[in-house]
């Protein structure tokens, strides 16, 4: 195998693993809890991400 080859086969294992890893040791997301993308006009705060929702 070529450098390069090598490179790109770790780069997509490491990249599945830590996908992986991150799936099982994450709690779901509520998609109900979430603000929606585009808050214009819903009467809606349109500041403030999903990460200051209260839990």
């Amino acid at each position: 195998m070529t450098t390069t080859a090598t490179r790109r086969w770790i780069f997509w294992l490491a990249l599945i693993g830590f996908a992986s890893w991150d799936l099982v040791h994450s709690e779901p997301v509520n998609v109900r809890l979430e603000p929606p993308i585009i808050a214009s006009g819903s009467g809606l705060p349109t500041q403030g991400g999903h990460c200051a929702m209260p839990k």
